[in-house]
């Protein structure tokens, strides 16, 4: 009799290339879809090119335009155009800039129960609302799924989030996902999957689910998945795909490594407090507290029903003259249905903006606040500065908080807020727009791909000496984010495709000496606290970082995919064993690591200004330790020069 298994183990043994299913193993999976964004994937597909593949391999690869939407310059369109004529060469969808939000139009269009699903962006486990195993990962990790290779990561343990009784009154979602967060912070999910189950879990819709694993990355969670059900069956029939619905569930005897119970009707209006998505409060907490803007957005929460129960809350009101109001639709799909259903004109008439089908104020393209403002901002991150205005105090709340607060241009209880909207429920069948996306042709071996001039080529980087030397050129602290390491932003990210340029705005916002102090150097060492390198997935954070000569990154904590980024450009990881020596270790010390002596998961000795030795623990596997010894995962696998 076969072994009663999980839902989420159930998926990773139908997809295992190699390795075991014991947690902290490295195990290889069969990728059956892979999703790229412009700020990402550009950088991909320039790696994928290097492979010398003639087609992907997968079953479905899209490339969506969204994040570097802002046309000011040739740039982000030049990156546009080699995307599109790209997608057409090697056999990807391509969805072109205001076409929506990459998670929102995959949930809508591609996402399927039992599928494996990366993608070069964090929050692609919201796939998970509809059973995909969705992760997030770097864009290089990608290009190879793209390739056929198989996804590289450690068996995760399997969390059971086990979900009673029903939301009421004003709570949804979101408060779910942050009462979660304030439950295990974002450094509790580090290695884990987040499986939902339990009878709460069938009051909740497929959007309402898709919030909840879309901010499960906050948590620094491998993924988070719900069963595949009857409202997942309901859910992709009104996008006019039933033939994708699968019924997946775990088995009833299955076991999970740790369970966490929530009661939903316990749930109530929360947000996440300055700057960080783990710091929970209640809003009746923050009664009184004024809101100068309130943006209802990104791909947490833009989907048609936030959208109307937004709609419904602002009907025949008007918003506090002192509050700006920004709503986001998270694809056309969603605009269209607001427009059909006449329910643009309370958005409209309340005295909202709407901005367009993109991730826009999230990654602090346009909509920034006022000098030391408070938003209510229905985003799922929060890190200082992310916003735009470095001193803003950015709350992450729910659609119909962000709207109340707009309303009273304020915080208020939740108590005197009166009868909430009814649930927003999909119609029956919702309007398509796969026409808006461009199909490749069957043999693309004609296309020309078009390259602009700010489209730089991939540096090749050198192998691991037998000897690292050099000074600590930056000590920062704990929870240090990709956003502190490699800034957002619309100047910045138009330059995701020229590393050189880039580059001259690592860690600027924390230390603006450190790019001239580190290429005086000639490279050196990063010293770094607890969950350094969480946030965003962006692998520019590790590739810009080399470019620059960072040789190891020296850290109480790795978060997950900044660790497999380090890793595939060639800089050593290493893990202090000790966290006392971190405060001891200065910036300005000298290192000095004999690589040669290095062996997977043997300690590492290093020694400190001539003298001193400090050890690190050493997690790397053996064919980790390959790949930084060559240099970096693409130079594994590049095609070799004719």
């Amino acid at each position: 009799m076969a072994k009663a298994r999980n839902l989420t183990q159930k998926i990773i043994a139908q997809h295992l290339v190699s390795g075991k299913m014991v947690p902290g193993t490295e195990i290889g999976l069969k990728i059956d879809q892979t999703l790229t964004q412009d700020a990402t994937g550009t950088m991909a597909c320039l790696q994928f090119e290097a492979m010398g593949i003639p087609r992907v391999r997968t079953e479905l690869s899209v490339s969506y335009v969204d994040h570097n939407t802002l046309q000011t310059g040739f740039r982000n369109p030049d990156d546009h155009r080699y995307l599109r004529t790209i997608a057409a060469k090697y056999g990807m969808v391509f969805s072109p800039a205001g076409t929506g939000i990459c998670h929102q139009l995959h949930l809508e269009n591609f996402a399927r129960p039992g599928k494996t699903l990366i993608g070069s962006d964090s929050h692609t486990p919201t796939a998970g609302g509809v059973g995909a195993l969705a992760i997030g990962a770097g864009g290089l990790s990608v290009a190879l799924a793209m390739a056929g290779m198989p996804y590289m990561l450690p068996m995760p343990k399997v969390v059971r989030v086990l979900l009673t009784g029903k939301l009421t009154g004003w709570a949804s979602a979101k408060d779910v996902i942050l009462h979660l967060l304030g439950l295990l912070t974002v450094k509790g999910g580090v290695g884990k999957v987040m499986e939902f189950s339990g009878p709460g879990v069938a009051t909740l819709s497929v959007p309402e689910r898709a919030t909840i694993t879309n901010m499960g990355a906050e948590l620094g969670a491998t993924t988070s998945i719900f069963p595949s059900d009857a409202q997942t069956k309901k859910f992709l029939s009104r996008m006019g795909r039933p033939e994708d619905f699968v019924a997946l569930a775990a088995d009833l005897k299955a076991s999970y490594d740790e369970e966490v119970v929530i009661d939903l009707c316990a749930i109530e209006p929360l947000a996440a407090a300055p700057h960080m998505p783990d710091r929970m409060v209640p809003i009746r907490d923050l009664d009184g507290m004024a809101v100068d803007q309130a943006a209802i957005g990104s791909c947490t929460n833009s989907s048609y029903t936030d959208l109307k129960a937004t709609a419904q809350l602002l009907q025949g009101r008007r918003i506090n003259p002192a509050t700006d109001l920004l709503i986001a639709p998270g694809s056309k799909q969603v605009l269209k249905l607001l427009t059909k259903e006449g329910l643009l004109d309370p958005l409209l008439d309340a005295g909202a903006r709407i901005l367009e089908c993109a991730c826009g104020p999230c990654i602090g393209i346009g909509g920034s606040p006022v000098s030391k403002g408070v938003c209510a901002r229905t985003f799922n991150r929060n890190f200082e500065g992310r916003s735009g205005t470095q001193d803003a105090q950015v709350y992450l709340v729910s659609p119909l908080t962000a709207a109340q607060a707009a309303l009273n241009g304020k915080f208020t209880d939740p108590a005197t807020w009166g009868t909430p909207p009814v649930k927003a429920e999909l119609p029956k069948k919702a309007p398509s727009i796969r026409q808006l996306f461009v199909f490749p042709p069957e043999n693309g071996s004609e296309v020309e791909v078009l390259r602009g001039p700010n489209i730089a080529a991939l540096e090749r980087f050198a192998g691991l000496p037998e000897k690292l030397s050099g000074r600590i050129v930056l000590k920062v602290g704990d929870n240090i984010t990709t956003d502190h390491i490699m800034p957002a932003g619309a100047a910045i990210m138009a330059l995701r495709s020229n590393i050189p340029a880039i580059s001259e705005h690592v860690f600027t916002k924390v230390d603006p000496e450190f790019v001239g102090r580190i290429r005086a150097e000639g490279g050196g060492f990063i010293l770094g606290g607890e969950n350094y390198g969480q946030g965003s997935s962006r692998e520019h954070a590790a590739l810009a970082p080399r470019h620059l000569g960072v040789k190891a990154v020296i850290v109480k904590s790795l978060a997950r995919i900044h660790r497999a980024n380090l890793v595939n450009f060639g800089i050593l990881p290493l893990i202090l064993a000790s966290k006392d020596d971190y405060e001891t270790l200065a910036q300005g010390a000298t290192l000095e690591i004999i690589t040669g002596d290095i062996r997977p998961g043997r300690p590492v000795d290093i020694l400190v200004d001539g003298s001193a030795r400090v050890q690190a623990t050493n997690d790397l596997t053996a064919q980790e330790l390959e790949i930084i010894q060559s240099g970096g995962l693409l130079n594994t696998v590049r095609a070799p020069k004719s």
